[in-house]
């Protein structure tokens, strides 16, 4: 099996940047995404001369097309997409607005639709591909009632990964659907919270953006379809369900 050609949005910084970088040597071709030229520029010029850098906001649809548009021109092909822009917020549920909820699901819901959207007919043409969305535990268990909006968008976005893949499954099992979900990672989400907030890189029990990343390129070896990115972080789901409607 030949090296992937491999997206990767968000990749001017944090889990997109240290995904990147840890790949570089294992894949044909990698497509970075994100809106910062320059922090884009410096994280493509340590990848390599295979590293394409393409300046987009994957929150608009027709720009996501451009980015598939540049991949396929430069290197024929797309294998892996990974969708991997999103934004917190720092706002309670009865504080959130209307314009609160809009930012959540553009940024964490519709990024990674436009995506899967633009890739997917090239991907069921060739009878094989890999998506791959990264979400989080908030995803998963809603944990801080401060980012309730962005616990909602990360359930969303895991279900219509979750339903995807069982679109997907029948007529086209070459393609895999993965869903990667972090803890508490040391990068600038918390900073760039929407209302601004703690900064995560300060708060205990992290982890570092290269242990994701790390699981991450062993997801797109392996094709693996749940992954989480500290060990317990399953156990802790379960252990959340189980409890749900058990007397005090």
């Amino acid at each position: 099996m030949s090296p992937p050609v491999v997206v990767i949005t968000g990749a001017s910084g944090g889990i997109g940047a240290a995904t990147a970088r840890r790949i570089a040597g294992q894949v044909e071709g990698l497509v970075l995404v994100a809106r910062r030229p320059e922090a884009l520029a410096a994280v493509a010029d340590g990848c390599g001369a295979h590293a394409l850098e393409v300046v987009a906001d994957v929150t608009v649809r027709e720009e996501v097309d451009i980015v598939l548009e540049a991949a396929l021109r430069r290197f024929g092909r797309v294998d892996v997409w990974i969708n991997n822009v999103g934004r917190g917020i720092t706002r309670t549920p009865s504080e959130i607005n209307d314009a609160d909820i809009d930012a959540m699901m553009q940024v964490n819901v519709k990024s990674a639709w436009y995506g899967i959207q633009a890739v997917l007919p090239h991907m069921r043409e060739r009878g094989t591909g890999h998506l791959i969305n990264v979400s989080s535990m908030l995803g998963r268990i809603p944990l801080v009632p401060f980012r309730a909006a962005y616990s909602g968008a990360k359930h969303f976005l895991n279900s219509l990964t979750a339903d995807l893949r069982m679109e997907l499954a029948e007529e086209h099992p070459g393609i895999t659907v993965s869903l990667v979900s972090p803890g508490l990672v040391w990068t600038e989400f918390g900073k760039n919270a929407r209302h601004g907030g703690p900064d995560s890189r300060e708060l205990p029990n992290g982890q570092a953006v290269e242990e994701v990343a790390e699981v991450i390129a062993e997801v797109i070896v392996t094709r693996k379809t749940d992954a989480y990115t500290r060990a317990g972080s399953h156990a802790r789901v379960v252990d959340y369900y189980e409890g749900i409607g058990e007397d005090p």
